[in-house]
């Protein structure tokens, strides 16, 4: 049973958007994540007929059961200036558009920094920007999906109960969805190492947002420790959560059907992506 799960890595659009499902098939992913365009770009040209087809056409035909975009890093749905917010709203909503198009069903962000303004004024704002969105996407298939943050900076979502606040706020609710990073939120406080604290992450993240909404995991070690509030990934066991927090994830029943996608630092060839995916595998107890 735990040995079926969707696992892959988030890979390069090097070349057209097609070229990512040509190389994540290529690695035998049956996950995969990518950047729609250039991820320190606030816009880029639309994407043309052509590639949108071969995406598509490629992706139906490889094994990839699962496909989720990450916006750019630029954009800040709860920022404080205008025009950033501006700027941020209408880069968020082409992003929407771009996984629309390609047939990618879910769009992966953070929530944003609030810069100062204080943390209810960002959780506002943030669930502003994304009705704003929503309301011009008007019958789009492809959710919102918000990740889990280590809490550096002035940035939310690094509790549970912030993401709830976002979702209650949300007039769309069926629209969003929700993606577990494991770095961020070891460094956010969150004990996914000892086997027992684990357990009371999980029913944590059940009781106040719901398994239902969770359709992902960025599955990362962390370079520092629990509750450092810092965002630094590490390859599998080799950072502070260590083999045995991803053994509790993976040989976790409730867990088996989420997909799990790497995000751990990589060359070209992405064959650091195979070794850490080699490893998890290995942690899978049948």
């Amino acid at each position: 049973m735990t040995g079926d799960q969707l696992l892959g890595a988030h890979t390069s659009i090097s070349g057209g958007v097609s070229k990512a499902v040509d190389l994540a098939d290529e690695l035998g992913f049956t996950a995969m994540q990518i950047f729609t365009k250039n991820n320190n770009r606030w816009f880029q040209k639309k994407l043309d007929e052509k590639e949108i087809s071969s995406f598509r056409s490629k992706l139906k035909k490889s094994n990839i059961k699962f496909a989720v975009s990450h916006d750019s890093y630029l954009i800040n749905l709860c920022a404080i200036k205008g025009t950033i917010l501006e700027k941020s709203r209408k880069a968020f909503m082409d992003e929407l558009e771009r996984c629309e198009l390609l047939g990618i069903p879910h769009l992966n962000f953070h929530p944003g920094a609030h810069l100062g303004a204080g943390e209810e004024d960002g959780i506002k704002r943030i669930a502003e920007s994304i009705n704003i969105a929503h309301e011009k996407t008007k019958g789009y298939s492809v959710s919102s999906m918000l990740e889990t943050t280590a809490g550096q900076g002035t940035t939310v979502g690094y509790r549970f109960e912030q993401l709830r606040e976002i979702i209650d706020l949300i007039e769309e609710k069926e629209r969003m969805t929700v993606c577990i990073d494991t770095a961020h939120i070891f460094a956010a406080g969150y004990d996914i190492k000892n086997s027992q604290s684990f357990k009371k992450v999980i029913k944590e993240f059940d009781d106040i947002i719901g398994l239902e909404k969770l359709k992902c995991f960025h599955i990362n070690d962390s370079k520092k420790e629990l509750g450092s509030r810092v965002d630094r990934h590490e390859h599998i066991g080799r950072g502070f959560i260590g083999l045995e927090g991803f053994s509790n994830i993976m040989n976790d029943e409730r867990l088996v059907k989420i997909p799990k996608i790497l995000e751990t630092p990589k060359g070209k060839e992405q064959l650091e992506d195979l070794e850490n995916l080699n490893v998890l595998k290995s942690l899978i107890k049948n």
